[in-house]
């Protein structure tokens, strides 16, 4: 069993920061590629940032130079510092990760959603 925990967000001004956290525990060998996706009412569930295990980073165009997806893998836990936030980018924040367990499956796992929510 494996889980992903977030945590991190939060009501901010526009121009703040937050930082997101997702933890993922439980029957882990190893995890691939970790993401992050956001979603807001109405619209479908969008790739915000990727990075893979070796720290390979994409992001999606509307946060390119204002947010930073990293990792540590010693702690299976992948971040996000939104920097420079904009009202726009106010939606509930999903983590991902494609786990690796004991048994060398590789399986897609989801953490629960945070809200950040940017006012202007």
């Amino acid at each position: 069993h494996v889980q992903l925990v977030v945590s991190g967000g939060g009501l901010v001004q526009a121009g703040g920061s937050l930082r997101l956290s997702c933890a993922a525990s439980g029957s882990i060998f190893s995890i691939n590629a970790m993401c992050w996706y956001r979603q807001t009412p109405g619209k479908q569930r969008e790739l915000v940032a990727a990075i893979s295990s070796g720290g390979s980073t994409n992001y999606a165009d509307s946060v390119k130079g204002r947010f930073t997806i990293s990792r540590d893998n010693t702690k299976n836990t992948v971040y996000l510092q939104m920097n420079s936030l904009k009202p726009e980018d106010t939606a509930v924040y999903y983590c991902h990760g494609m786990v690796v367990t004991p048994d060398r499956r590789e399986l897609g796992y989801w953490g629960q959603g945070t809200q950040v929510t940017v006012s202007s």
